[in-house]
């Protein structure tokens, strides 16, 4: 039997005898060492050799309280002729790694005929035999796994508005060795997402939606990280956010010391993983005027003109961008003075978000429709700006607007009151006569509208009685 290895993983390909019988099966064995199998690439073809399917197989063993633990998984060959046939040397891929194995000459002979021979004392057969040894009693070995289930928070004390990122993750050590599944993890994070989410935030959640593991180095250990849950939370009130333990429910197999041939090879158990509790501070903002409506974060303004060339009279567009790590949400609209300089419209508003590295990021734009009524330099600092509190400099800071408009052309406020139309009523008071009359010259008219009034009430009366 001839072996190649690779030491790195303590990998390597065992091929099977170099002389069969033309009744049985030629062998190639993947083997890996204090490791699972989780990846190989496609077994070699052998000349006048046809495959017959894989099988895998696993062991543990104890020397002197040491654990050894193997997997490996074996292709079968059924030869279609006698004869001499090579295998030529060939590499595969197993755990990533490539291994090469230098091949060997196969020799096919007749037929052997195999027979069991029973000791001499025995009334039983070999079967019975078999059977009696997968009936004894088992027993199983514990392995220790090396794996932890943590919650952990981007920071322990914030301001009231500030954000900071939790996250729910697996963490199993490269080193670990204890056969660990999962078990009904869906159910279990749905559950999970529901209790972890506290009453008093608005959240960003990340989304997370296929669980693939990370690796990440702590403590100069490697570790396979399996993400389930991310969010950023902005508190809305100065309460202390506690986050219980949350535990999360696995399967793990227990592998048989001496695993015979018609005895189970492991044993289901459940193992739980418990998060220690954590406890986030929240900390009222200092006192402002507009306190109860800042934002938290830390941003920035970008500004933009849609016209630099402006006349009075002629629109434009001019739009504040906030943008910077917060809650973008919570961005109000800038404050705008009154002005007979500028006519401003009610501003459009968009905005983007997005996760990114335990991070909410984004922008909200204002774009603001604005005409021009006086010719002149403006500076628009004078008109727009935003408060907001910087939890890292720990002080209110404001935006101001830094872009200079320059309006050429005649000022529109004379031909805005020339232009006003207070209406046809008043336009006939230039042409209205101011003589004054007398009222008595109307009092006939009175009198003889009084008495027709009369007479229709009185045929109005006549008329119902009649009938």
């Amino acid at each position: 039997m001839q072996v190649s290895t690779a030491q790195a993983q303590n990998i390597s390909i065992e091929l099977g005898s170099s002389e069969i019988g033309s009744n049985e099966s030629y062998t190639i064995t993947l083997k890996v060492q204090n490791d699972r199998i989780r990846q190989y690439g496609d077994f070699p073809d052998i000349t006048s050799f046809k495959k017959a399917g894989t099988s895998t197989s696993s062991s543990t063993q104890i020397i002197q309280g040491k654990i050894t633990t193997s997997q490996q998984v074996t292709q079968s060959y059924l030869p279609n002729n006698r004869g001499t046939f090579v295998l030529p040397p060939f590499t595969m891929s197993i755990n990533s790694e490539i291994v090469r194995s230098e091949g060997t000459t196969i020799q096919v002979v007749p037929p052997r005929h195999r027979s069991v021979q029973q000791p001499y004392y025995s009334n039983s057969s070999p079967l019975d035999e078999l059977l009696d040894q997968g009936s004894q009693s088992e027993e199983f070995l514990n392995i220790p796994e090396k794996a932890f289930l943590s919650l952990t928070t981007s920071q322990d004390t914030v301001y009231v508005g500030e954000g900071f990122t939790i996250t729910l993750a697996l963490y199993v050590s490269d080193q670990n060795q204890a056969d660990l599944h999962f078990y009904q993890l869906n159910e279990q994070l749905a559950d999970i997402r529901k209790r972890i989410t506290p009453p008093n935030v608005w959240e960003e959640n990340f989304a997370i939606e296929n669980i693939n593991r990370q690796p990440i180095t702590i403590n100069g250990e490697g570790y396979q990280q399996y993400k389930f849950y991310q969010a950023t939370f902005y508190p809305n009130n100065n309460e202390s956010i506690e986050f219980p333990g949350e535990s999360l429910k696995m399967i793990k197999y227990q592998q048989v010391i001496n695993p015979s041939l018609f005895g189970r090879r492991r044993k289901e158990d459940f193992i739980t993983f418990t998060t220690k509790p954590v406890t986030v501070i929240v900390k009222k903002l200092p006192d402002h005027p507009q306190r109860a409506s800042t934002a938290v974060g830390d941003y920035r303004l970008k500004e933009a003109l849609t016209d630099n060339q402006l006349t009075t009279g002629n629109s434009f567009i001019y739009t504040f961008t906030i943008q910077g790590e917060g809650n973008i949400n919570f961005i109000d609209f800038p404050q705008l003075r009154k002005t007979n300089h500028f006519d401003f419209y009610d501003p459009t508003v968009e905005q983007t978000i997005n996760q990114t590295n335990k991070r909410v990021i984004g922008q909200k734009a204002f774009s603001y429709y604005a005409i021009p009524n006086e010719p002149g330099n403006f500076d628009l600092k004078k008109y727009l700006s935003w408060i907001f509190f910087n939890p890292r400099s720990e002080q209110y800071d404001t935006l101001f607007a830094s872009t200079t408009l320059q309006v050429k052309g005649e000022s529109l406020a004379n031909k805005k009151i020339s232009s006003q139309d207070v209406g046809p009523f008043y336009n006939k008071i230039t042409n209205a006569d101011n003589t004054l009359r007398r009222q008595s010259i109307d009092r006939w008219l009175q009198i003889t509208a009084n008495i027709i009034i009369i007479g229709m009430f009185v045929l109005t009366v006549i008329v119902i009685f009649r009938k």
